[in-house]
């Protein structure tokens, strides 16, 4: 039987008022269950194709991409972990992207789902006025959840348009 994206559990409405923290929160889950949702139903083998050419961007780019930025953000820059990158950067900078074995993809996809668990870990030691340094400047934890919500919105739409190529 061939292994198959399984489809997220629903997520609960996040608030819509009230305090900040949670309103944050909840739009990042809901941004991490759309890649999910965009998976959900396909192989490793359509996960890993490239279904736009002549770009080579791919589901499961995405989701080994955007486990990277869970990483960095939250457990490197804002809790200032001592863990070491997600893929070999001496295979390049854009490597999540690349090299993708779809027999790997139920691996990448619980490797999101952990770094997703870890970010939320780390992020949830710290207010969000906390200030980390990027590039110089200070950056706040809340300015770090709209990032990720920014980041994950740019690449939801490669996502959408990838998964119904495939499916066409």
């Amino acid at each position: 039987m061939t292994w198959t994206a399984p489809e997220p559990p629903p997520l609960p409405d996040g608030p819509l008022v009230g305090a900040e923290r949670p309103i944050l929160e909840a739009f990042l889950a809901d941004q991490r269950h759309e890649l999910l949702k965009a998976c959900a139903g396909l192989t490793g083998e359509q996960l890993a194709t490239a279904a736009q050419p002549p770009s080579n961007l791919t589901l499961l780019g995405l989701v080994r991409h955007l486990a990277k930025v869970e990483r960095i953000w939250f457990r490197l820059r804002v809790d200032a972990q001592d863990v070491g990158p997600l893929y070999d950067p001496d295979l390049g900078k854009d490597h999540d992207f690349e090299a993708l074995d779809p027999a790997q993809a139920p691996d990448a996809l619980a490797t999101f789902a952990t770094e997703c668990r870890l970010a939320d870990d780390a992020a949830a030691r710290y207010p969000l006025d906390h200030t980390i340094e990027v590039h110089g400047e200070p950056m706040s934890l809340r300015v770090v959840y709209v990032h990720m919500v920014h980041e994950y919105a740019r690449h939801l739409g490669h996502a959408d348009l990838l998964r119904q190529a495939l499916l066409a």
